[in-house]
Formats: structure tokens, sequence, C-alpha cells
């Protein structure tokens, strides 16, 4: 039976290919950008972006009031329904929030200043926050809405632990209110979702059915679509991009990714595990982080790795991020005799061996970044043991803090420079502090301009605190920033989509001709 009444000509698949799968389809436990933009085409969240111009826009609210500065009151859509046919309604907006707030949630860092959300009526609720939040309506777009029926039957009332093997109904399990529904996801292998008949919005595309296939190898990724087994790979390899634009009945789109590829370090360990220095922990010196730092030729990274599909930098934020400045997007310069000299004044004349772990299937040319940083690090001294992982096991892995020196992309889905400040450089805490501050960095005057960040009202004054932050972090080298990603994706003549900065696919414009 085709959805829709569609008859077999109109009735579209659209299959597409990235590098790796998504984690879960848990929408509170992993906070992933991949499985983020996936679940969006299942689950609905209150606010979300529209794909064309970035505009914040009502998804499942139809509006909101500023109540005082620490409440605002949210209007809910009325008529809609989750796939299990049950309506949605203030007690499943209500839980949907309190479930992304609960300790096993990955996405305190979108609930961040929320104190509470309480019922009015219906199809109203009210959020209280802590102080003032400018950002709050933003956060909202990656807080997807669950039925608390469904996942109260389905023993899924928390959102499965990424730190624990355990799983929950909801892990392999969907049942939101979206334009798709889940029709089957086996890990690592293909995930298929099915139009919803019954969703309340307005479709654009003609789209009845997605294929997701998972396809590790970059040249296996470009087979499939050059042999026509899928209309769209998210992530060519830079290599392969000349021949994709001169193949007849393909074309490249490319844009600007707001996600900034960084690496971070252990300053929290009083000795590194597989260091042959004993004792003491060398990436606690600024002097030792500073030389890693200057000895990485960024320019030569992303013309030969990245092939251009880079823009270096200096910050932990790319410039279409409320907050960026050109001031704060500074590099400390390649100089690898000034990297030999501050080794040496920290006592590090010979350099060190340290643990350097990469995912090996999740940003533009991972690995071979990091065995070009590897090389160039080489050259000063330090022994950098690199291993690398796939995306579903490294993951994990860092959070549990097993990394000495690691790799991480950081988009932006907020488009505001908090979310990044707070994940990476506020020390770990409670309601998404330092959630992905994986190195454990910290400082007291970092975590005060952050606080101040979180309920600064005044324009001007937030972005001169975001600016003195990102200039901190610079001072401090609490991270090694490498590149924004420039991403293209490849597809066939007959695909119109629209490319977002958050390297996400809105399903509801794909048109398949």
């Amino acid at each position: 039976m085709l959805a829709l009444g569609l008859t077999a000509a109109e009735a579209k698949t659209f299959r597409w290919a990235s590098a790796s799968d998504i984690p879960t389809w848990d929408i509170h436990s992993q906070n992933n950008a991949l499985a983020n933009g996936i679940h969006a085409a299942v689950y609905e969240a209150l606010f979300y972006y529209n794909s064309r111009n970035f505009a914040l826009e009502p998804l499942l609210a139809t509006g909101y009031k500023q109540v005082s500065p620490t409440q605002v009151r949210v209007t809910l859509r009325q008529g809609v329904k989750f796939h299990d046919g049950a309506d949605f309604d203030a007690d499943d907006a209500v839980y949907s929030l309190e479930r992304a707030m609960a300790k096993t949630s990955n996405f305190g860092v979108y609930t961040q200043g929320i104190d509470k959300v309480t019922k009015v009526d219906s199809h109203t609720i009210d959020i209280t926050t802590k102080g003032p939040n400018p950002v709050l309506l933003r956060q909202l777009t990656e807080l997807r809405m669950m039925d608390r029926g469904w996942a109260e039957k389905n023993n899924s009332l928390e959102p499965k632990d990424i730190k624990t093997k355990d799983e929950n109904f909801a892990h392999r399990n969907a049942n939101g209110t979206g334009p798709f529904m889940l029709k089957s996801w086996e890990q690592d292998v293909r995930l298929v979702l099915a139009r919803n008949p019954n969703w309340w919005g307005k479709m654009e595309g003609n789209v009845t059915e997605i294929v997701y296939t998972p396809i590790k190898a970059e040249a296996t990724r470009v087979a499939a679509l050059l042999s026509g087994e899928v209309d769209m790979i998210l992530d060519p390899s830079p290599a392969d991009l000349p021949r994709l634009r001169s193949t007849q009945g393909l074309k490249v789109v490319d844009g600007a990714e707001n996600r900034t590829i960084f690496l971070g370090m252990d300053q929290f360990r009083d000795e590194l595990p597989g260091s042959n220095v004993k004792g003491k922990n060398p990436l606690k010196d600024v002097r030792v982080r500073k030389a890693l730092y200057q000895a990485i030729d960024i320019n030569t990274i992303a013309r030969v790795t990245m092939r251009g599909l880079a823009q270096p930098t200096g910050t932990l934020i790319a410039p279409q991020v409320n907050g960026w400045t050109k001031k704060a997007d500074q590099r400390w310069p390649y100089d690898v005799d000034a990297a030999k000299k501050l080794l040496a004044e920290a006592g590090y004349p010979d350099g060190f061996e340290v643990d350097f772990a990469c995912p090996n299937n999740r940003y533009i040319n991972d690995e071979e970044i990091c065995q070009a940083v590897t090389a160039m690090w080489a050259r000063v001294g330090v022994k950098a043991k690199l291993r690398t992982l796939p995306l579903v096991t490294y993951f994990p892995m860092i959070q549990r803090y097993e990394a000495s020196i690691y790799m991480l992309g950081w988009g932006v889905p907020t488009f505001d420079a908090l979310y990044s400040l707070q994940s990476l450089v506020r020390s770990v805490g409670a309601q998404g502090d330092g959630n992905y501050n994986v190195g454990r960095y910290s400082n007291p005057q970092m975590d005060a301009l952050v606080e101040r960040v979180k309920k600064e009202v005044d324009q001007k004054t937030r972005n001169e605190l975001i600016e003195q932050a990102l200039l901190l972090s610079h001072q401090d080298v609490s991270h090694i920033p490498l590149h924004n990603q420039v991403i293209p994706w490849a597809m066939k003549t007959s695909v119109e989509l629209v490319h977002r900065a958050d390297n996400r696919i809105d399903m509801r414009l794909v048109k398949v001709n």
C-alpha cells in the first residue's frame, strides 16, 4: 500500500548516505548532530529554524509570551497527533522538557537556565527560568517532544544513559509527531523512514520514503553515488570532489558549516595514562599547550589534507555564530622554534609521549587531520600515540574522560556562542555546564563570564562578555582550534534540497524529480 493514496509514479524514495550511523533513537540521550538532524524528521520541537533563512519559527508551539523576565508562556498547536494516534498536549510538553533535564540526558546544555515547566491548561505551558534567559527559544529548537503515555507504557520514562550499555524501548523505537515515521532501523546497516499520512503540517517536498545507509569508507560512499545506488552523500571526500563536480547527472552544493574542529587536552589528571612523564601532567602547563598549538601548520592542513574545505580559525566558534569577532579569531602563529623553546622552558627539552584519540568517521578527513598533526608534533619531540575510533565508541569514551588529547567538532544549533562556551570551557557542573569539556579545563574567571552571558539581556554587553571569554580561552590555550568545516553535499541533479549551515537535511523540503 502506498502512503497518502499516491500512485507508484508519485511515490518517491530518497536514498542518502554518510559516514556514520546515529547512536540511538532516544531523543534526549545523546547530543549528536547527525542524530539530531535525523530525529527532527520524526520528532518535532516547540520551535525550529526556517531552513532558508534560519529565522526562528513556532513548530509544535503556535506562539509565546514573556510574562515576566523569568517566565515564558508557550501556547501549543492543537489537533496534533503522535504516530500511534495519541494526542499531543501540555502533559507531553511538560514531560519532554523534564525528560531532557534528567540526569541521564545529554541535553542539559539546551535546558540550562530552566527552573521548572508547568502546565497552565491542556494546550499551554509555562517555562520558569532561574534568571533572564536571552536564548531560551533557541535552546527549545533541539528539545523534541515525546508522548508521556508511550514512554510510560514502554518503560522509557528516563533517557538512555550513553555511558552504559543499558537500553530502553525508546533506543530502538520511535513515536513522534513529525512528517516521517520510523519504519525500521538496523544499526550501522540501514534506516528507513516512511511518510506520516496524518502529519498536521504542509509538505513542500515529494518524498514518501527515506532510506539512510551509513557507509564508513569514503571510496564506497562515492561509488554508491556514481552507480546510482544512493541519491545523495552528505560527506564526499575532498579528493573526490573534482570528479563529482564534472560527472554528468551529478552536482555538488557547498556551504560553510557553523562547526569548528579543535583539539582538547586533559588538564585535570595528575598523571596521564600511557605517558612517559610520571608523577605529573604536562598538559596542565600552559606553555606545553601553547607549544602543541604553535607546532601545528594549519595552512598546510587546510590546503593539503582538507583541499580547501576548511577555514583556519583561532577561536571556538564560526563566523555565523552570534558573538564571533575578528579580534577573538586570531591564532597563535605556527612557529616550530617557538614551540621547542616553550617545551624546554616547561622542562621537556626532548618532548614526551602522550595518548591522542580521534574519530575516524565523524568529521571531514578527521583521521587524516590527526595523522598530519601527529607528524607535526613529532618535529618538536612530542610523540603522540594516535588511536582512531568510530563515532559510536569514540564519544562515550571521551565522555568517560579516557583521552589525554582528543579531537572534537562543535556545531552550534542555537547559533549563539553561549552554547559553545557553556559546553566547552565552563567547569563541569550541572545542567549542561561543561558537558563536553572532556579535558576538564577550569578557570574561575571563565566560569564567572559564562554565568553572566547566560543571563545578560543587553545584546551589546552580552557580546562584549562573549568576546572576553573567547580571548581568555585563547590566552589559556583551553583548546587548540583548527578550522571551521566547509561542507559539500554531492547528489544527483534530480534532487532538490536546501543546504543548511548545521549540515542537516530538512526532509520536508526534499524533492526527487
